[in-house]
């Protein structure tokens, strides 16, 4: 031991010996006088149990902050991986919920689609296949890619599904291509009649109703897509219906006119007269046929026109069929094209057995030739629609 060490101990064993000097203590008890002598060793000792006990106890208090601090920093630790685990959890329920519900709804879409495509073109139809192979348009690309991303950012998990969504978005927009060109052309063999398809789509009473039923799922559950493919079906199918609707049938067997539309001699004065149909000569009994579908809304007589029957067509088109010999129709059947429903006769103003025949648009006579000599691809047409109403007829 160095002497600057044994200088110190020796300074510190002074000042101790100083505090502890040897004392004494007198105690006066029933008239008799003690005294208890404490030695400096004794007090020394005393402090020196003293300080141990001290600092034992100040060891054992400050082992027990730590261990109070290591169990309250453990249960921390504990608290936040719990914290951890839950949003993990709820972040999985989240991808899980996002998953089924776009599954739901590209499943809902997806019917959406078989059950559109089967109403307007029947469990066989050719619309896809003759659908323009390409892209949509930029704005319907970029817009339900963005929508696309986002959603595989909240859930990854649904790329395979969102692709299937992609793959839906496109056949929409390729078929709906298809359809407004095939409604184009039906639209076209309209205005080949001389009628305004737009006009007959504005005039035509639609009969529309039902419970309202809300579309289930999220805003982009009926993306733009679906809807423009719905207008499209929608006006396909107006069109093409309007188009079998127009009177192009033969009403009767015989090919031959006896008289034209428009200006003539009355057959009766001489006199000029406005002729509003076809005179069609037969021979008396002479089956009469319905020119197009529609509903008989008048069985009768007409001054001047002898025995009637008129049919309505719908789009304020209607058929008169006049100076008959008998009705084989009641009001309010519905007959189709080629249906007989009377017998040519000579009733009314007639000079013999015939047929008049008359087209009216909204009351107005219109010349019915046009409906009569259809162009073979107005009759192309109206076989391709009449071939899809069909089917769709027996499917239903």
């Amino acid at each position: 031991m160095s002497q600057r060490k044994k200088k110190g101990v020796a300074t510190l064993w002074a000042r101790l010996s100083a505090l502890c000097p040897e004392r004494e203590i007198f105690l006066r008890s029933g008239g008799q006088v003690k005294f208890i002598r404490i030695s400096k060793r004794a007090q020394l000792m005393a402090l020196g149990i003293l300080s141990t006990g001290l600092v034992g106890w100040g060891a054992v208090t400050v082992s027990m902050l730590a261990s109070s601090a290591a169990v309250a920093h453990d249960r921390a630790m504990l608290d936040a991986k719990g914290a951890a685990v839950a949003s993990k959890a709820r972040k999985v329920d989240g991808y899980r919920k996002s998953v089924n519900d776009l599954a739901h709804d590209l499943e809902a879409r997806q019917d959406f689609i078989d059950d559109l495509y089967k109403t307007h073109f029947g469990e066989s139809g050719d619309a896809a296949a003759n659908a323009p192979v390409g892209k949509a348009d930029a704005a319907t690309e970029k817009g339900g890619q963005g929508k696309l991303d986002a959603k595989i950012s909240m859930a990854p998990e649904a790329a395979p599904l969102m692709q299937v969504d992609a793959r839906q978005r496109r056949f929409a927009a390729l078929l709906t291509s298809a359809v407004e060109a095939r409604a184009q052309k039906a639209a076209a063999a309209i205005r080949s009649f001389g009628l305004n398809p737009d006009a007959l789509a504005r005039n035509a009473a639609r009969a529309q109703g039902g419970p309202f039923v809300p579309w289930h799922g999220d805003e982009d559950a009926m993306p733009a897509e679906l809807e423009k493919l719905a207008t499209a079906l929608s006006r396909m199918e107006f069109l093409e219906t309007s188009l079998l609707r127009i009177p192009s049938g033969q009403p009767t067997g015989t090919p031959m006119l006896s008289s034209s539309y428009g200006y003539r001699r009355d057959p009766f004065n001489g006199h000029a007269a406005f002729h509003a149909g076809l005179d069609f000569p037969g021979r008396y009994g002479q089956p009469i046929l319905a020119a197009a579908p529609g509903k008989v809304s008048y069985v009768g007589q007409r001054s001047g026109y002898g025995n009637v029957v008129e049919v309505t067509h719908g789009n304020g088109i209607m058929t008169r069929y006049a100076h008959l010999s008998g009705f084989n129709a009641r009001v309010g059947q519905q007959v189709a094209r080629g249906d007989q429903i009377a017998r040519m006769g000579s009733t009314g103003r007639s000079t013999g057995t015939h047929l008049h025949f008359e087209v009216r648009v909204n009351g107005d006579p219109i010349n019915p030739r046009r409906f009569l000599e259809a162009r073979k691809d107005v009759l192309q047409v109206q076989q391709i629609a009449t071939a899809r109403l069909a089917d769709v007829g027996n499917r239903g």
